[in-house]
């Protein structure tokens, strides 16, 4: 009976904000809510929230003070070098801006931290995108995508639980697996260059190279109904997939719209008053010596993020009126995802605490029949998708896993090949709704979550397949 609930529960969540029925919010609170009271567990509902807010809340204020800490490296100008780099090569071609973000999430995502590859890659790329009124969710399937496949770098998080579940050594199980994952990550640049004509094609090639990092004078002009100060520059050129000339500020919009994108374009802004060139190498360093911290492991990550944020407020902007103002600027964002943290913490605290979760594990390993004990590897990849996506990394690593290498061991299949195989499914996993990091991603880029599940579910899923038949071709799984 809790398996099937348990089931229910994730699809009609799943259901209700991709259907837009409700907000994330209110569905990661209510429809737990409810199923533990129909389980006939109501009276423990309390007793399992708290404690999936206690298992959460390092979470949520890493997130919160990681939020402040980057945006203020935004402000400051760290991250302007990437961006100018990144628009040179992408121009104002549609096809180069998406291959672009597929390879500035897979670079920053080198640090292991999916929230930081999200604030970094939407930062750089929201404005163009925005601009050129490209697709938001292309942005954040492709990033998700991407980072989703670098997550299985050692201490990104997964190998590492891998490795501690089945008592073996991260190494051995990622090194071996390089190529796949290498074929997986070169499968999402692939996709981002198909996704990227497609934008092409119904948007056109746009010359606004220049554009993207004039002065805020020449901007205001060339934003102006008709475009007529810059409209040499400012114009559709006719080619592959442009059906002619036409102004980019004139499809239909009304003028406050224009002018919310004039406001967000701002953000390339070389002489916004926050910008501090005269400390760029202080906080270039701290930022690395953050990243080394959190890769060696000296301190909690929270602990980590709030003496950096503290310390990059400090330094950067040493005028209380200015610290407050900063932080006031990147409150909205702070608020939306340490608030979908919280009410992600129903969701997984009431899964957990009803026992829904274990019962759902233990329902999928006994439903694999026995003839497919000598390909339990293989068995094990497949399950990794829809596992990784319904349940914590957590949940799966160190309550299925265990499982399946068991039934794998009784038919001789090493336990190597069912870590590796584990890892197949990441690529889907960073856009569960119980990634917390996913909804900085869709709240930094102003996407519905629903809307952003529907388009990169099937993409995700793709991917991960790519990266276990990669595994299979090449001996390792």
């Amino acid at each position: 009976m809790l398996t099937i609930l348990g089931f229910a529960m994730i699809a009609t969540f799943l259901v209700l904000i991709m259907t837009k029925k409700m907000s994330p919010i209110a569905a990661l609170v209510l429809i737990p809510a409810l199923f533990c009271v129909a389980v006939g567990q109501g009276a423990k509902l309390g007793d399992y929230v708290i404690d999936g807010v206690g298992n959460l809340a390092p979470t949520a204020a890493m997130l919160m003070f990681a939020i402040v800490y980057f945006g203020v490296m935004i402000d400051v100008g760290l991250f302007d070098p990437i961006v100018r780099a990144i628009l040179r090569f992408c121009k104002a071609d549609p096809m180069r801006i998406v291959v672009g973000t597929a390879v500035l999430a897979a670079i920053v995502s080198l640090d292991g931290d999916g929230s930081t590859t999200f604030m970094i890659t939407v930062s750089a790329m929201y404005p163009l995108y925005k601009r050129l009124k490209m697709s938001l969710v292309v942005m954040t399937g492709v990033a998700a995508t991407a980072n989703g496949v670098m997550n299985t770098l050692p201490w990104g998080g997964p190998t590492a639980r891998a490795a501690t579940a089945l008592k073996l050594d991260a190494s051995e199980i990622f090194v071996p697996m390089i190529p796949a994952l290498a074929v997986g990550l070169l499968a999402v640049f692939l996709l981002s260059y198909v996704l990227g004509l497609r934008e092409r094609k119904r948007l056109g090639i746009l010359t606004l190279d220049e554009a993207l990092v004039r002065e805020p004078e020449q901007e205001t002009v060339m934003a102006g109904a008709g475009g007529t100060g810059g409209a040499g520059e400012d114009r559709l050129r006719k080619g592959s997939g442009g059906t002619g000339s036409a102004d980019l500020t004139q499809d239909g919009d009304d003028d406050e719209e224009n002018a919310d994108d004039e406001e967000e374009f701002k953000g390339l802004d070389p002489n916004r008053s926050t910008l501090r060139p005269k400390l760029y190498w202080f906080n270039a360093g701290l930022t690395v010596a953050l990243l080394t911290a959190m890769i060696m492991e000296l301190m909690p990550i929270p602990v980590l993020f709030l003496l950096g944020a503290a310390l990059a407020l400090t330094v950067n902007f040493p005028h209380m009126s200015d610290q407050r103002a900063r932080i006031a600027a990147h409150a909205d964002n702070v608020l939306n995802v340490s608030g979908m943290v919280f009410a992600a913490a129903v969701f997984t605290g009431v899964l957990t605490g009803t026992g829904m979760v274990e019962h759902m594990a233990d329902w999928v390993v006994g439903a694999v029949p026995d003839a497919m004990g000598p390909h339990m590897a293989i068995v094990t990849g497949l399950l990794s998708l829809p596992l990784t996506y319904f349940m914590s990394n957590d949940g799966f690593y160190f309550g299925v896993v265990p499982v399946l290498a068991e039934a794998g061991a009784a038919h001789g299949v090493s336990p190597l090949e069912i870590a590796r195989a584990s890892l197949a499914g990441q690529a889907l996993h960073m856009s569960s709704p119980l990634v917390p990091a996913v909804y900085v991603l869709v709240g930094m880029a102003k996407v519905e979550f629903g809307d952003h599940t529907r388009f990169t579910v099937k993409w995700a899923v793709l991917t991960s397949l790519v990266v276990l038949g990669a595994g299979i071709l090449f001996g390792t799984i």
